[in-house]
């Protein structure tokens, strides 16, 4: 036999097919996703089941890819793959996520324009996503810097502008409250069937007092808000971009509370459709909890404490109303509104009043002014952190309670922030943390309202509990259990005017605004009055100017007074721009700043159904037909599937839902949810290396083990465990996995990992493992002397056909559930047993090629074509199992005495009662067991179980 293997599935051979095949896939338009009236690459028309199969937008990094990065990109072609070959029209593709900071930051640092950064980076990320073998419909890529995309972009952000959420209409899925076009509602103040805030008539405003109306009912809108501005970014950020400590989360700049002109969209009016929907979302549980506390929703009252010897009202929302007689005192955020009316009316401390109240101030001005002063130079969650340092000021006002009449003192404390409630709450210290230390630091009554339940001896109870201590002349909540006192109270402050019930959420309108460059200009102009006036369709879209700079004016990093200045502010030519809107040639100002990169990403899944429509953003009948409900697709309709990380619950994720919803309130959609079910991926890790110094190391050339130690050029060093990166010294990159192994062996090595949803070690020793099972399958189809295939017409054995089928229905079962990694063990079990044969029949290498399609398409490819097959194999029936092979001849019966093992028995599968009783009886193991007892009693169910009482 010779030696030489010229035949053998080395890496060259496998770059070489690969290459091959994927040149074969673009020249015959293989994975070009027919739409309803299209026909297959095959021929014939769709197929009436679709699947819709995304990876969420990926931004086109300078650095390229590691191999961390095509973990979820790999899984959702296998399952688009596999969908595919089950008879399915599978829509797949990839588009790039591509305005934001990255590219601008590179651009103050270079001045390279932001649009030739970008471009640059998503062909080095095209290369490398082809190479990988994924099988996209290429003609549906684009990114959201395409003027195209940019227009639709702004188009939906008009619809948007032009909607109001009206909370009396009905949603099409029969939700409670809906977007409505804004005419409606400009119909209602007109014909007077709506009161304007003033009680003028509609005709009698001026053009701006009725844009400033409409303001206060737009989905989008400008106002002037307390927003996060970060100066290291020069930018401000949403609620969601900002870390637990207050800084940016990109870059770890210092985030500070200002006032600006902002847009903002009132996502806090779909706060309970996007929490109730959820329920009908096949996505995670984590995710879905995230998205829930970020939503926040409380059930509670609303309470209105009087100011003594004023007209001022503080209103509390407390979730707890069955405390209100626990509360000694009033706290209020430093940016509370009341603070000014609070100091007129206390100019002098009242008599009496402890020192540590005043913080050492002369007068409650005094120290009321250097305490705000104090709180502005530190953020909301600094602020929060730092409660247990219980800071805080007296106002010199007091409160009234309504419950009992009590005089509370009002204190300014930065334990509450404005935004959250009301801003003021009243304290209840023997229910509640942090109330008690600063009652107890601040010497204030702590009166307990609330008894623990039985058995329960703690000194402190926040918990629910019986009503003690609770009464006046007109209730009494005494001996109530919460639930209980809770309603009784509520329903007493309605009867008597001091309160509600009411519902208020965590969630906060969404800032809209950013003062970057990089991003979609506002499709908006204002006219001299200030009035937002949204430019006409076919002034679509708004492009960004050339500018010199693209750099903020303000870079300092910590600079809290600061404010933002967009580069576009300098482009003053495009700034002030002279249009005829219906009234004559005018001169306008258009907005300065810029887009979200969160826009685009929040539509992206509707462009890739009608990429090149230039009528709409995406026609209703493709919608329907790829996302409509119905189905496995449910009520909410949707992508079918969504894989991305956890990363984006909140920000991505619950954008993207508000704009769908408004979307599918006006019509323009069939489905009320974007994303049907939802897979988010592990990550890939990898050892990073230190030396004595602390620094990094080159992972690739550090040499050792566990046991014997790790060295780098002969010097120790130190491993450590975490994300890959080029600052750790420990990427890897799918183009040096494609130059060692092939692409095919990257796959197999990704899917076999471990599931998909955990995070795993990466090691590339390991992926040897991955190839070896490659080279194993290509030998029993090729002769590696002479390239002749070496399959079989024989029929397989027996016991071939039997493991085939189990593996055949495995396999799917696996593939179904996504449990990709125990498919490719099965592939690999059923590969080995060929590979102990004498000859392989083809009969049982065909279905094994076409269950390996998926993960290492390529090789199967290639072998599908040698084995006689012209047509690619990816419209190819998947294989079904002989059902008549799935049932075992023979198993496993447990012979039990009084209910204890005994013996094992291996029977044939179709044995009788009677058969079974008779072999259990012949046991030796049963009959020492026994030893001459009565037996009073044989079960059996058979063939698995028999259970002999004596």
């Amino acid at each position: 036999m010779s030696t030489t293997t010229p035949h053998r599935y080395t890496t060259e051979l496998a770059g070489t097919i690969e290459r091959d095949w994927q040149d074969r896939w673009d020249a015959d338009g293989t994975f070009r996703t027919p739409n309803p009236v299209g026909d297959l690459a095959g021929g014939g028309p769709a197929p009436a089941e679709t699947y819709f199969v995304m990876d969420m937008f990926p931004y086109p990094s300078g650095k390229g890819l590691h191999v961390g990065h095509p973990l979820g990109y790999i899984a959702t072609d296998v399952m688009g793959r596999f969908k595919r070959m089950r008879g399915m029209n599978v829509l797949h593709t990839l588009g790039y996520d591509a305005f934001g900071l990255p590219a601008e930051q590179f651009a103050v640092q270079t001045g390279q324009h932001p649009a030739v950064t970008t471009e640059q980076n998503i062909d080095t990320m095209r290369r490398q996503l082809r190479r990988l073998g994924l099988a996209h419909d290429p003609r549906r890529s684009f990114a959201t810097t395409d003027p195209d995309y940019v227009r639709w972009t702004q188009w939906i952000f008009l619809q948007i502008f032009n909607s109001w959420f009206d909370p009396e209409a009905t949603a099409p899925d029969g939700s409670h409250g809906a977007a409505r076009p804004i005419a409606e509602l400009i119909a209602s103040f007109a014909d007077g069937q709506r009161e304007t805030p003033d009680g003028r008539a509609w005709g009698d405003l001026t053009a701006a007092e009725r844009e400033q109306v409409l303001a206060g009912y737009r989905l989008a809108f400008v106002d002037q808000v307390p927003v996060n501005w970060c100066p290291g970014l020069g930018t401000v950020l949403a609620n969601e971009e900002v870390t637990a400590d207050g800084r940016s989360e990109r870059g770890n700049f210092p985030v500070f509370k200002s006032n600006l002109r902002q847009w903002v969209m009132r996502i806090t009016a779909y706060a309970d459709r996007l929490l109730d929907d959820l329920a009908d979302l096949d996505w995670p549980d984590k995710v879905k909890s995230m998205q829930r506390h970020w939503i926040g929703r409380s059930e509670g009252a609303l309470v209105d404490f009087a100011v003594a010897g004023g007209d001022e009202v503080l209103a509390v929302f407390t979730t707890r109303p069955d405390t209100l007689f626990g509360a000694t005192y009033m706290v209020i955020a430093p940016e509370h509104p009341a603070v000014d009316a609070l100091l007129a009316g206390a100019q002098e401390w009242p008599d009496g009043v402890p020192a540590v109240w005043t913080g050492g101030a002369a007068t409650p001005a005094d120290a009321v002014r250097a305490y705000q002063a104090q709180a502005a130079a530190k953020t909301a969650e600094e602020r929060q952190a730092e409660a247990g340092a219980k800071s805080g000021v007296f106002t010199g006002a007091y409160a009234v309670n309504p419950v009992n009449g009590q005089s509370l003192p009002i204190f300014v404390a930065d334990y509450v922030v404005t935004g959250y409630g009301t801003g003021a709450i009243m304290a209840v210290p023997a229910h509640d943390a942090r109330d008690h230390a600063f009652a107890t630091a601040f010497e204030l009554p702590i009166v307990e309202v609330v008894s623990p339940p039985d058995g329960v001896s703690e000194s402190f109870w926040a918990g629910d509990g019986v009503a003690v201590g609770s009464a006046n002349d007109e209730i009494s909540l005494n001996g109530l259990p919460t639930a209980e006192a809770k309603r009784a109270i509520t329903d007493w402050l309605a009867s008597t005017g001091a309160g509600r019930a009411t519902t208020t959420y965590r969630l906060r309108d969404w800032l809209f605004s950013r003062q970057r460059y990089w991003g979609e200009p506002f499709p908006v102009v204002y006219a001299e009055d200030g009035r937002v006036i949204a430019l006409p369709d076919e002034m679509l879209p708004v492009g960004l100017p050339e500018v010199a700079d693209f750099s903020p004016r303000t870079f300092a990093q910590d600079d809290a007074t600061s404010e933002p200045e967009s580069p576009l502010s300098r482009a003053s030519d495009w700034v002030e721009v002279e249009l005829d809107l219906g009234d004559g040639p005018r001169t306008y100002r258009r907005d300065t700043n810029t887009m979200p990169n969160w826009a685009g990403s929040c539509w992206y899944y509707l462009r890739y159904l009608d990429p090149d429509n230039a009528e709409t953003a995406v026609d209703p009948e493709l919608e329907r037909y790829w996302m409509g409900p119905g189905g496995s697709r449910g009520r909410t309709g949707g992508v079918d599937l969504y894989v991305g990380g956890v990363e984006h619950a909140v920000l991505h994720l619950l954008y993207s839902r508000f704009w769908h919803k408004v979307l599918f309130d006006l019509g323009h959609v069939s489905s009320a949810e974007p994303f049907r079910k939802l897979f988010n991926q592990g990550y890939i890790q990898a050892y990073a290396f230190k030396d004595a110094r602390g620094m990094y190391v080159q992972a690739s050339e550090v040499v050792g083990d566990e046991d014997s130690g790790y060295t780098w050029q002969g010097e120790p060093v130190v491993r450590e465990y975490g994300k890959m990166g080029k600052s750790l010294k420990n990427m890897v990159t799918p183009d040096d996995m494609y130059d060692a192994y092939g692409a095919d062996t990257f796959r197999v090595y990704e899917m076999s990992m471990g599931p998909l949803d955990v995070s795993r070690p990466w090691e590339t020793r390991a992926v040897v493992g991955a190839q070896r099972f490659l080279q194993r399958l290509w030998r029993n189809v090729i002769s590696e002397e002479t390239g002749e295939v070496v399959v079989t017409d024989d029929a397989a054995d027996p016991e071939t056909q039997r493991l085939l089928a189990q593996t055949v229905a495995e396999v799917t079962e696996e593939m179904g559930a996504m449990r990709i990694n125990t498919a490719i063990a099965r592939l690999i079990a059923f590969n080995n047993h060929l590979t102990g044969l004498q000859t392989v029949p083809r009969s049982a290498v065909e279905p094994l090629i076409l269950m390996t399609a998926p993960v290492a398409p390529h090789i199967a490819e290639e072998l599908w074509r040698r084995l006689g097959h012209p047509a690619t194999l990816a419209y190819e029936d998947w294989p079904v199992a002989d059902a008549t092979l799935l049932v075992k001849e023979s198993v496993t019966c447990v012979v039990q005495v009084n209910g204890k093992v005994r013996d094992t028995l291996t029977v044939p599968a179709a044995s009788t009662d009677a058969d079974l009783e008779g072999l259990a009886l012949a046991s030796a193991k049963v009959q020492r067991t026994i030893d001459g007892a009565t037996i009073r009693r044989v079960i059996v169910r058979a063939p698995k179980l028999v259970n002999i009482v004596v």
